[in-house]
Protein backbone atom coordinates (compact mmCIF):
# COMPACT_ATOMS: atom_id res chain seq x y z
CA UNK A 1 0.00 0.00 0.00
CA UNK A 2 1.53 3.31 -1.11
CA UNK A 3 0.85 6.23 1.27
CA UNK A 4 -1.07 9.06 -0.40
CA UNK A 5 0.75 12.40 -0.47
CA UNK A 6 -1.10 15.69 -0.46
CA UNK A 7 0.27 17.95 -3.19
CA UNK A 8 -0.52 21.52 -2.23
CA UNK A 9 0.23 24.98 -3.60
CA UNK A 10 2.85 27.11 -1.87
CA UNK A 11 0.15 29.46 -0.69
CA UNK A 12 -3.58 28.81 -0.11
CA UNK A 13 -4.31 32.01 -2.06
CA UNK A 14 -2.81 30.64 -5.29
CA UNK A 15 -3.90 27.73 -7.53
CA UNK A 16 -1.79 24.57 -7.59
CA UNK A 17 0.58 24.39 -10.55
CA UNK A 18 2.93 21.47 -11.30
CA UNK A 19 5.20 20.37 -14.12
CA UNK A 20 6.00 16.74 -14.98
CA UNK A 21 8.77 15.60 -17.31
CA UNK A 22 10.85 12.47 -17.96
CA UNK A 23 13.49 10.79 -20.09
CA UNK A 24 16.06 13.45 -20.86
CA UNK A 25 18.93 10.92 -20.46
CA UNK A 26 21.43 13.64 -19.64
CA UNK A 27 25.11 12.84 -20.15
CA UNK A 28 27.09 15.72 -21.63
CA UNK A 29 26.26 19.37 -20.98
CA UNK A 30 27.36 20.15 -24.55
CA UNK A 31 24.46 18.10 -25.95
CA UNK A 32 21.70 20.18 -27.52
CA UNK A 33 18.90 18.54 -25.55
CA UNK A 34 20.83 19.10 -22.29
CA UNK A 35 21.08 22.83 -23.05
CA UNK A 36 17.41 23.03 -24.06
CA UNK A 37 16.34 21.39 -20.81
CA UNK A 38 18.59 23.70 -18.82
CA UNK A 39 17.04 26.73 -20.55
CA UNK A 40 13.59 25.37 -19.80
CA UNK A 41 14.46 25.02 -16.10
CA UNK A 42 15.67 28.61 -16.07
CA UNK A 43 12.22 29.71 -17.29
CA UNK A 44 10.63 27.96 -14.29
CA UNK A 45 10.33 30.05 -11.15
CA UNK A 46 9.21 29.29 -7.63
CA UNK A 47 6.72 31.47 -5.84
CA UNK A 48 9.44 32.66 -3.47
CA UNK A 49 11.56 34.12 -6.26
CA UNK A 50 12.02 37.76 -5.36
CA UNK A 51 11.34 39.22 -8.81
CA UNK A 52 8.13 37.20 -9.15
CA UNK A 53 6.50 38.51 -5.96
CA UNK A 54 4.64 41.31 -7.71
CA UNK A 55 3.33 39.17 -10.57
CA UNK A 56 -0.20 37.85 -10.85
CA UNK A 57 0.32 34.24 -9.69
CA UNK A 58 -2.78 33.11 -11.55
CA UNK A 59 -1.27 33.83 -14.94
CA UNK A 60 -0.12 30.61 -16.64
CA UNK A 61 2.93 31.76 -18.56
CA UNK A 62 4.28 30.00 -21.62
CA UNK A 63 7.92 28.95 -22.15
CA UNK A 64 8.64 32.25 -23.86
CA UNK A 65 8.36 33.87 -20.42
CA UNK A 66 8.61 32.68 -16.84
CA UNK A 67 6.43 29.88 -15.48
CA UNK A 68 5.61 30.03 -11.78
CA UNK A 69 5.06 26.57 -10.29
CA UNK A 70 4.76 24.84 -6.93
CA UNK A 71 6.05 21.34 -7.75
CA UNK A 72 8.41 19.80 -10.31
CA UNK A 73 8.04 16.04 -10.87
CA UNK A 74 10.85 14.23 -12.72
CA UNK A 75 9.68 10.74 -13.64
CA UNK A 76 12.87 8.84 -14.29
CA UNK A 77 15.81 8.63 -16.68
CA UNK A 78 16.48 12.30 -16.13
CA UNK A 79 20.15 11.30 -16.06
CA UNK A 80 21.51 8.52 -18.26
CA UNK A 81 23.20 7.11 -15.17
CA UNK A 82 23.59 8.14 -11.56
CA UNK A 83 26.23 7.35 -8.96
CA UNK A 84 27.37 9.75 -6.25
CA UNK A 85 29.46 9.52 -3.12
CA UNK A 86 29.81 11.91 -0.18
CA UNK A 87 28.28 14.74 -2.18
CA UNK A 88 30.44 14.16 -5.27
CA UNK A 89 28.51 13.83 -8.52
CA UNK A 90 29.42 13.41 -12.17
CA UNK A 91 30.86 16.83 -13.19
CA UNK A 92 28.74 17.05 -16.32
CA UNK A 93 25.58 17.04 -14.20
CA UNK A 94 26.53 20.04 -12.07
CA UNK A 95 24.83 22.78 -14.17
CA UNK A 96 21.48 21.00 -14.12
CA UNK A 97 21.73 20.03 -10.44
CA UNK A 98 22.70 23.59 -9.50
CA UNK A 99 19.55 24.83 -11.23
CA UNK A 100 17.40 22.32 -9.32
CA UNK A 101 18.97 23.47 -6.06
CA UNK A 102 18.16 27.07 -6.98
CA UNK A 103 14.56 26.15 -7.81
CA UNK A 104 14.19 24.49 -4.43
CA UNK A 105 15.46 27.65 -2.74
CA UNK A 106 12.86 29.61 -4.74
CA UNK A 107 10.08 27.47 -3.26
CA UNK A 108 9.65 24.71 -5.85
CA UNK A 109 9.19 21.26 -4.29
CA UNK A 110 11.16 18.77 -6.40
CA UNK A 111 10.22 15.11 -6.72
CA UNK A 112 12.19 12.32 -8.44
CA UNK A 113 10.87 8.93 -9.51
CA UNK A 114 13.83 6.66 -10.15
CA UNK A 115 14.13 5.22 -13.67
CA UNK A 116 15.88 2.25 -15.17
CA UNK A 117 18.93 4.44 -15.86
CA UNK A 118 19.06 6.62 -12.75
CA UNK A 119 18.59 4.96 -9.35
CA UNK A 120 20.35 4.93 -5.96
CA UNK A 121 19.38 8.61 -5.87
CA UNK A 122 18.28 8.95 -2.26
CA UNK A 123 21.75 9.41 -0.69
CA UNK A 124 22.29 12.61 -2.67
CA UNK A 125 18.94 14.09 -3.65
CA UNK A 126 17.00 13.15 -0.52
CA UNK A 127 19.55 13.09 2.31
CA UNK A 128 21.82 15.91 1.11
CA UNK A 129 19.51 18.16 -0.93
CA UNK A 130 16.19 17.44 0.84
CA UNK A 131 14.27 16.57 -2.32
CA UNK A 132 11.71 13.77 -2.59
CA UNK A 133 12.82 10.48 -4.18
CA UNK A 134 10.49 7.57 -4.98
CA UNK A 135 12.05 4.23 -5.87
CA UNK A 136 8.99 2.73 -7.57
CA UNK A 137 5.60 4.50 -7.51
CA UNK A 138 4.14 7.55 -5.79
CA UNK A 139 0.47 7.99 -4.91
CA UNK A 140 -0.63 11.63 -4.95
CA UNK A 141 -3.70 13.67 -4.10
CA UNK A 142 -3.30 16.18 -6.90
CA UNK A 143 -5.95 18.85 -6.57
CA UNK A 144 -8.49 16.26 -5.49
CA UNK A 145 -7.44 13.77 -8.17
CA UNK A 146 -5.93 10.52 -6.89
CA UNK A 147 -2.89 10.21 -9.15
CA UNK A 148 -0.34 7.42 -9.58
CA UNK A 149 3.08 8.41 -10.93
CA UNK A 150 6.19 6.40 -11.76
CA UNK A 151 8.80 5.88 -14.43
CA UNK A 152 6.87 2.99 -15.94
CA UNK A 153 9.60 0.35 -16.25
CA UNK A 154 7.69 -1.90 -13.83
CA UNK A 155 4.57 -2.08 -15.99
CA UNK A 156 5.74 -5.03 -18.10
CA UNK A 157 5.92 -7.88 -15.60
CA UNK A 158 6.60 -10.39 -18.40
CA UNK A 159 10.12 -9.04 -19.04
CA UNK A 160 11.81 -11.34 -16.52
CA UNK A 161 15.36 -10.56 -17.68
CA UNK A 162 14.93 -6.87 -17.04
CA UNK A 163 13.12 -7.34 -13.72
CA UNK A 164 15.95 -9.62 -12.53
CA UNK A 165 18.58 -7.06 -13.53
CA UNK A 166 16.60 -4.29 -11.87
CA UNK A 167 16.43 -6.25 -8.62
CA UNK A 168 20.18 -6.91 -8.67
CA UNK A 169 21.13 -3.29 -9.39
CA UNK A 170 18.96 -2.03 -6.54
CA UNK A 171 20.12 -4.65 -4.05
CA UNK A 172 22.11 -3.97 -0.90
CA UNK A 173 24.93 -6.14 -2.30
CA UNK A 174 25.25 -4.00 -5.43
CA UNK A 175 25.08 -0.82 -3.34
CA UNK A 176 28.13 -1.89 -1.33
CA UNK A 177 29.90 -3.29 -4.41
CA UNK A 178 29.69 -0.01 -6.32
CA UNK A 179 31.11 1.83 -3.30
CA UNK A 180 34.32 -0.20 -3.67
CA UNK A 181 35.04 1.25 -7.14
CA UNK A 182 36.54 4.70 -7.72
CA UNK A 183 33.84 7.08 -8.90
CA UNK A 184 35.69 7.85 -12.13
CA UNK A 185 35.72 4.15 -13.01
CA UNK A 186 32.08 3.75 -12.01
CA UNK A 187 31.00 6.68 -14.17
CA UNK A 188 32.91 5.29 -17.16
CA UNK A 189 31.33 1.85 -16.73
CA UNK A 190 27.89 3.40 -16.30
CA UNK A 191 28.14 5.27 -19.60
CA UNK A 192 29.03 2.04 -21.41
CA UNK A 193 26.33 -0.02 -19.69
CA UNK A 194 23.56 2.40 -20.67
CA UNK A 195 23.08 0.73 -24.06
CA UNK A 196 22.84 -2.70 -22.43
CA UNK A 197 20.00 -1.48 -20.24
CA UNK A 198 18.13 -0.17 -23.30
CA UNK A 199 18.51 -3.51 -25.07
CA UNK A 200 17.16 -5.46 -22.10
CA UNK A 201 14.08 -3.26 -21.93
CA UNK A 202 13.28 -4.18 -25.54
CA UNK A 203 9.96 -3.72 -27.31
CA UNK A 204 8.64 -1.16 -29.73
CA UNK A 205 7.03 2.06 -28.47
CA UNK A 206 3.55 0.97 -29.54
CA UNK A 207 3.86 -2.38 -27.72
CA UNK A 208 5.05 -0.68 -24.53
CA UNK A 209 2.30 1.91 -24.86
CA UNK A 210 -0.38 -0.79 -25.15
CA UNK A 211 0.84 -2.38 -21.91
CA UNK A 212 0.85 1.00 -20.20
CA UNK A 213 -2.72 1.73 -21.30
CA UNK A 214 -3.86 -1.66 -19.96
CA UNK A 215 -2.02 -0.96 -16.69
CA UNK A 216 -3.66 2.46 -16.38
CA UNK A 217 -7.13 1.04 -17.02
CA UNK A 218 -6.61 -1.40 -14.15
CA UNK A 219 -5.59 1.46 -11.86
CA UNK A 220 -8.67 3.43 -12.91
CA UNK A 221 -10.87 0.54 -11.84
CA UNK A 222 -9.08 0.61 -8.48
CA UNK A 223 -10.08 4.24 -7.97
CA UNK A 224 -7.25 6.29 -9.45
CA UNK A 225 -8.22 9.38 -11.42
CA UNK A 226 -4.93 9.80 -13.29
CA UNK A 227 -1.85 7.74 -14.16
CA UNK A 228 1.32 9.51 -15.33
CA UNK A 229 4.45 7.72 -16.56
CA UNK A 230 7.60 8.17 -18.60
CA UNK A 231 9.79 5.41 -20.04
CA UNK A 232 8.22 4.78 -23.46
CA UNK A 233 9.45 8.15 -24.88
CA UNK A 234 6.13 8.64 -26.70
CA UNK A 235 4.02 11.64 -25.64
CA UNK A 236 0.38 10.78 -25.14
CA UNK A 237 -2.59 12.10 -23.17
CA UNK A 238 -5.81 10.11 -23.24
CA UNK A 239 -9.03 10.46 -21.31
CA UNK A 240 -11.22 7.50 -20.37
CA UNK A 241 -14.79 7.37 -19.08
CA UNK A 242 -14.99 4.95 -16.16
CA UNK A 243 -18.24 4.58 -14.21
CA UNK A 244 -19.29 8.07 -15.28
CA UNK A 245 -15.99 9.71 -14.27
CA UNK A 246 -13.26 11.08 -16.51
CA UNK A 247 -9.86 9.46 -16.00
CA UNK A 248 -6.55 10.73 -17.43
CA UNK A 249 -3.64 8.68 -18.75
CA UNK A 250 -0.36 10.39 -19.68
CA UNK A 251 2.99 9.26 -21.02
CA UNK A 252 5.36 12.19 -20.92
CA UNK A 253 7.43 11.71 -24.06
CA UNK A 254 11.07 12.75 -23.72
CA UNK A 255 13.63 15.57 -23.98
CA UNK A 256 15.57 13.96 -26.82
CA UNK A 257 13.14 13.91 -29.74
CA UNK A 258 9.88 15.47 -28.48
CA UNK A 259 10.80 18.02 -25.77
CA UNK A 260 7.44 17.52 -24.08
CA UNK A 261 6.24 18.15 -20.55
CA UNK A 262 2.96 18.03 -18.66
CA UNK A 263 1.51 21.07 -16.94
CA UNK A 264 -1.11 20.62 -14.25
CA UNK A 265 -3.06 23.70 -13.11
CA UNK A 266 -6.58 24.59 -12.00
CA UNK A 267 -7.79 23.88 -15.55
CA UNK A 268 -6.49 20.30 -15.58
CA UNK A 269 -3.69 18.53 -17.48
CA UNK A 270 -1.96 20.03 -20.54
CA UNK A 271 0.67 18.12 -22.55
CA UNK A 272 2.92 20.76 -24.09
CA UNK A 273 5.97 21.07 -26.33
CA UNK A 274 8.83 23.35 -25.32
CA UNK A 275 9.95 23.99 -28.90
CA UNK A 276 6.50 25.20 -29.90
CA UNK A 277 6.16 27.87 -27.23
CA UNK A 278 3.97 25.85 -24.93
CA UNK A 279 1.40 24.79 -27.54
CA UNK A 280 -0.48 21.59 -26.93
CA UNK A 281 1.10 18.79 -28.92
CA UNK A 282 -0.77 16.96 -31.66
CA UNK A 283 -1.79 13.58 -30.26
CA UNK A 284 -2.34 10.37 -32.18
CA UNK A 285 -6.08 10.31 -31.60
CA UNK A 286 -6.66 13.91 -32.72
Amino acid sequence: MIPIQEIKPKSPETPLRCIFLADSHLIDERDAHYQDLLQFLFKIKGRDAERERSRDARQCALPGSDMIIDHLFILGDFFDFWFSRQGRIYPGFMPIVDRLIHLKKDGVTIHFCEGNHDFLMKPYFSRILGMNVYEDWADLNLGGRRTLIGHGDLVDQTNRRYLFLRKILRSRSFFFLQKMLPLSVLWALARKSSLASQELMGGAQDAIMAKMVAFAEERFREGYDAVIMGHCHKPQLQEFAVAGDTKTFVTLGDWIAHYTYLLYDDHGFHLLCYHEEGKRIKLDME
